[in-house]
């Protein structure tokens, strides 16, 4: 039996060389690749300033410090996200107000954001999520886009791009629009360190406190502590700050996987591409929605929904997967069924029913570079073999 993973990583270029160089370097924390890894990433995503650190969480939690969020102050953030875009809202004893989002796309809109304003006017920061690889709608030629609608009310925006490296939107790249954009390096990402992640802005100020803060609020980073003239104890701790700077063998990782994130986008394309074709006829499956080019599209995810035609309930359906020997996941729990923010903020799903519709039968399809036609073929029939009742 053919055992296809949901991801699988693809280390196959200078990995183990950079790595190499790394160790016999002698320094193994933030130094020279990171630095690299920095300036080669701003200039794929077009901004100004890139830092690099151990994780998206610390990217989300350094964005949201360094735009001003604090204990009182409300976040608007998306029902259907991983738990860590809002986790980062309560690190600094703020609020996340919750938003649906639209069926499709699992994206904000900004017919969404437009709402979420009117009934909570009080709201001055936005965490938006580039949900499965898609950008939501930040500019348009309308001018009516979600970064429009935030400089119209004088709110702040941070962009959750785990899933969206390279993406674009109407012609600009994510990383390069809203005050922050926050992006994943974790293992099952379009690129990866091991763990890790970047953050981008074109905001001196923001750039400047992010430096101090992802490294205990010192003054000096410690690359430039070693490597300077003056005596690396020559320091000044000017904030309260946290441990988030990325290593360079974790960079090193990422360094190689830039060189082929062009190639890995392409081959991403490829399969989705073919699950468009293959399953197309399939009416119980509700396709994922592209509003965008393919290629503006960094398919991290290729999500489906089974809907009411499904002849298996979604759980049975994974297990019948899995017992095919075919891993997939789910995309999200969504929020306001986690214990923690249903309680705290009384959550029910009535008040998202788009993202209660998609929990109800989201599944998440395998997706790497690597996975072949052959492999391909073998999902998609079985999707089919599992509703027909023969699996």
């Amino acid at each position: 039996m053919q055992k296809i993973p949901f991801s699988k990583v693809s280390c196959n270029g200078n990995e183990l060389k950079y790595i190499t160089e790394v160790l016999e370097s002698g320094w193994l924390t933030t130094a020279g690749k990171a630095l690299k890894f920095e300036e080669l990433f701003a200039q794929k995503v077009g901004t100004k300033h890139a830092c690099a650190v151990n994780s998206c969480t610390a990217a989300l939690h350094l964005g949201l410090e360094a735009l001003g969020v604090g204990a009182g102050d409300k976040v608007f953030v998306p029902d259907m996200t991983f738990t860590a875009t809002t986790e980062v809202v309560r690190y600094l004893g703020a609020d996340p107000v919750f938003l649906d989002v639209e069926y499709g796309t699992t994206l904000i809109t900004p017919a969404i954001l437009e709402k979420g304003i009117a009934e909570n006017p009080d709201v001055k920061y936005l965490i938006v999520v580039h949900f499965g690889g898609q950008a939501a709608e930040m500019v348009n030629s309308d001018n009516t886009g979600i970064a429009d609608i935030c400089k119209k009310y004088g709110i702040k925006v941070m962009e959750d791009a785990a899933h969206a490296f390279p993406a674009t939107i109407n012609g600009r790249t994510i990383g390069s629009i809203g005050d922050i954009t926050c992006f994943s390096f974790y293992a099952n990402k379009t690129i990866t360190t091991g763990e890790g992640g970047m953050l981008t802005t074109d905001d001196e100020d923001i750039y400047k406190r992010v430096k101090v803060m992802r490294l205990h609020g010192i003054n000096r980073d410690v690359w430039d502590r070693f490597t300077s003239d003056k005596p690396s104890w020559e320091y000044d701790v000017v904030a309260p700050g946290y441990k988030y700077n990325m290593p360079d063998l974790n960079a090193a990782i990422g360094l190689a996987q830039m060189e082929h994130a062009d190639y890995f986008k392409t081959e991403r394309i490829r399969i989705a591409e073919y699950y468009n074709t293959h399953l197309a006829a399939c009416e119980w499956i509700d396709m994922p929605v592209c509003k965008v080019g393919m290629s503006e599209h960094a398919w991290h995810l290729y999500p489906v929904v089974l809907n009411e035609k499904s002849t298996v309930a979604r759980n049975t359906f994974i297990e019948k997967m899995s017992a095919a020997g075919i891993g997939t996941s789910v995309h999200y729990k969504p929020l306001h069924r986690m214990t923690y923010y249903r309680e705290t903020y009384d959550l029910k799903p009535s008040d998202f029913p788009v993202a209660e519709k998609i929990w109800q039968g989201n599944v998440s399809l395998p997706i790497f570079p690597e996975m072949t036609d052959e492999q391909l073929a073998h999902v998609c029939k079985t999707i089919i073999d599992i509703q027909a009742g023969k699996l």
